[in-house]
């Protein structure tokens, strides 16, 4: 069991080395670090304008079109939100950011059912409880308690 847990522990360790992180990504696109700013400020227009020019050269980068989707849902356009967060999940079918958004935009739009769908899934891909899981999870609660 425990060599389990270690072996367990060094894919973990590998995985997220061979991903990279968001700084990295930043030092190689001077786009995607100001779309990530421009996201962090609330500037869903610069955002959106920056990551789809980092989204041209990075076609297969599952964070960019995380980051499209909330830029658009947060600017209102529920439609190229869901076009982006599908593109995501389509590069990387675990990306936990792209289920948890995109289980909030289907609260958004209604649909409590896929909004669901995706916790769920979280909740296989969250080995450990995470962050994006315990979120969602908390957005689809307070959807189902509020008044109809």
């Amino acid at each position: 069991m425990r060599s389990l847990a270690l072996a367990l522990a060094l894919a973990c360790a590998f995985a997220a080395q061979a991903v990279g992180t968001d700084e990295e990504a930043d030092k190689l696109d001077p786009d995607y670090a100001s779309g990530r700013q421009a996201v962090a400020a609330k500037d869903w227009r610069a955002a959106i304008g920056f990551l789809n020019s980092a989204a041209l050269r990075d076609t297969r980068n599952a964070d960019i079109q995380n980051y499209l989707g909330y830029a658009y849902r947060n600017s209102g356009d529920l439609g190229l939100a869901f076009t982006h967060y599908h593109r995501a999940l389509q590069l990387n079918a675990r990306h936990r950011g792209a289920h948890e958004y995109l289980g909030e935009a289907y609260l958004m739009s209604g649909n409590l059912a896929k909004a669901e769908e995706h916790l769920a899934l979280l909740g296989k891909i969250c080995l450990i409880p995470c962050e994006e899981h315990r979120m969602l999870q908390e957005k689809v609660a307070a959807y189902r308690a509020r008044p109809r």
